[in-house]
């Protein structure tokens, strides 16, 4: 809009700002830029100042004081629990005298799911928002600002405010209208259809499956998928990124959009997943299990979700970061991108010649991974 008056403010973290302003900005669309998503990780205690992501939301509003656009970011002391790697910057950086700590971080706190971080449906607006980012950064002398698995739209806009540009891949399902999972799996080579059905029988042998969403998630499940999560927060990164109540949280702001599935033995839970409802993709976020069970992990957050994704009439799964051996159950290479201002021209200069070669060796290798699906050829 021609003339239009805005001001940029910095607020003290999602949870202050009014639901209904923030999701009209927003959209509800993407489950993990929601208002409910954002300051239940706030007020759980999991995302905060203490644990090294406080929240800096970035809001434009009109000069009467209406919100008109908004970015999830955060002040970090370190580079956990994001998914885009800049450990080795980090350490560049700071044996060459710099001070890498604190960045800004603009993200979804432990999600490494695409979509979008400018939450508005303005482009004058949304570059006003990466204006913003970069003046927050000049002002605190900051080292950097990264704004995480944005959505593909997103990138020539980073790009143009002169944002470097990384490149990365995850794995996607996609339904292609199918009306069943024999749908799916007809499409696949004959020896990846016997696999599939040979690894499903093991892992359910002697156990049931239940998909439980909306009110009929209870605090009692949310105490069994405790469990399970800090077993695998255990393994995985050594102490668990969430807190107990962020998932009661959910379940009371957002049980219509969630998805838990559970594996019974006996009528006991012991193992389980859970997802997050779209608007047109499933998005498996967390899983673990108290038995282990050959094929188990596959069952729960791939073959299940994807059932549920058809059931739902949903087009896409995406089923969280990394994890090659995706590829064989019918999950697709996708590119996922992340931007990057960095205020050191030499470090800049670096980092922007690591990922021009970082660039097209994803590219070459999403290339070789479509070549290695378990489709039907010809």
């Amino acid at each position: 809009m021609i003339g239009r008056k805005i001001a940029a403010r910095v607020g003290q973290g999602v949870a202050a700002f009014d639901p209904a302003e923030w999701d009209r900005c927003a959209g509800t669309d993407h489950p993990f830029t929601t208002h409910a998503f954002l300051s239940a990780l706030e007020e759980s205690g999991s995302a905060t100042a203490a644990a090294g992501w406080q929240p800096v939301p970035i809001a434009i509003e009109d000069l009467d004081g209406r919100l008109a656009a908004v970015m999830p970011a955060y002040a970090k002391s370190h580079s956990q629990g994001e998914y885009v790697f800049d450990h080795a910057w980090a350490d560049a950086f700071e044996r060459a005298g710099g001070r890498y700590y604190p960045k800004l971080q603009i993200a979804v706190p432990f999600t490494p799911v695409p979509g979008r971080r400018l939450l508005t449906d303005d482009p004058g607006l949304a570059l006003s928002l990466i204006a913003a980012a970069e003046e927050l950064v000049r002002q605190n002398g900051l080292s950097s600002a990264h704004a995480t698995f944005i959505a593909p739209s997103e990138a020539p806009l980073f790009e143009r405010g002169g944002w470097l540009i990384r490149v990365d891949s995850q794995f996607h399902w996609h339904n292609e209208g199918y009306g069943s999972f024999d749908d799916f799996i007809a499409t696949l080579s004959s020896r990846k259809r016997k696999a599939i059905r040979k690894e499903r029988a093991a892992a359910l042998e002697g156990l049931t499956v239940e998909h439980i969403t909306g009110d009929a998630i209870s605090e009692r499940d949310w105490d069994a998928f405790w469990a399970f999560y800090q077993d695998t927060g255990a393994r995985k990164w050594g102490r668990p990124y969430l807190t107990r109540s962020f998932f009661s949280l959910l379940g009371e702001r957002m049980a219509n959009r969630l998805l838990l599935i559970f594996a019974f033995r006996d009528g006991q839970p012991i193992a389980g997943a859970l997802n997050l409802i779209g608007a047109d993709t499933l998005y498996g976020r967390y899983w673990g299990t108290t038995e282990e069970v050959p094929h188990l992990h596959f069952e729960l957050c791939y073959y299940q979700a994807i059932e549920a994704a058809i059931a739902l009439g949903l087009a896409r799964v995406e089923a969280g970061a990394q994890g090659g051996h995706k590829l064989s159950r019918g999950y697709r290479p996708v590119p996922t991108f992340s931007a990057h201002y960095l205020a050191n021209p030499g470090l800049r200069e670096a980092v922007a010649d690591y990922l021009a070669h970082e660039r097209e060796a994803v590219a070459h290798e999403i290339r070789a991974l479509e070549e290695m699906t378990p489709f039907k050829k010809g």
